[in-house]
């Protein structure tokens, strides 16, 4: 391979990183590209010739740059972040639902359309036929705590405890 060819791969490779780092950001593409073309231009304007020093300085110029200046890079040029609490129970509570199955205040039989999906059921008090609407309290392990949306169309049942 020529010197020139070798001097053209450095200023293209350097270009290519550099633009890479758009796409893949982080800091080391950009470092690795501008070594790259650092070198490339010093062996076009003829100070490397010899094309270990070439890569070996281009290894080291690389590294430092990465090591010397990426953190100082990072501290104050940071990305966008941002955060938010994942707490699907809460963002649930009062949202209105359609009662798939009869739900009721004494099993976990009963069922829920909710999200897309069909969900376990329970009432505190009485029963939620299907086709009401209902509202969603609160959720136990997998269970959706549910009271009817209308607490007059709520049907309550009655049931006498047996006494010893």
């Amino acid at each position: 391979m020529d010197s020139e060819t070798l001097t053209w791969i450095f200023i293209a490779g350097g270009i290519i990183l550099m633009i890479l780092e758009t796409v893949l950001p982080g800091g080391v593409a950009l470092f690795l590209g501008f070594s790259g073309l650092g070198v490339g231009v010093l062996r076009w304007l003829g100070f490397l010739t010899d094309p270990f020093w070439s890569v070996f300085l281009w290894l080291i110029s690389s590294l430092g740059l990465t090591i010397a200046i990426r953190p100082f890079i990072k501290k104050y040029l940071k990305g966008e972040r941002f955060f938010k609490f994942a707490d699907e129970d809460y963002e649930a509570i009062d949202k209105e639902v359609d009662v798939v199955e009869t739900v009721t205040d004494y099993d976990n039989s009963g069922r829920i359309h909710f999200q897309g999906i069909s969900w376990q059921a329970r009432t505190m008090d009485g029963e939620i036929k299907p086709g009401q609407k209902a509202r969603i309290s609160y959720r136990e392990n997998t269970t959706w705590i549910v009271e009817a949306m209308d607490p007059g169309s709520m049907e309550t049942t009655v049931r006498k405890k047996e006494e010893n």
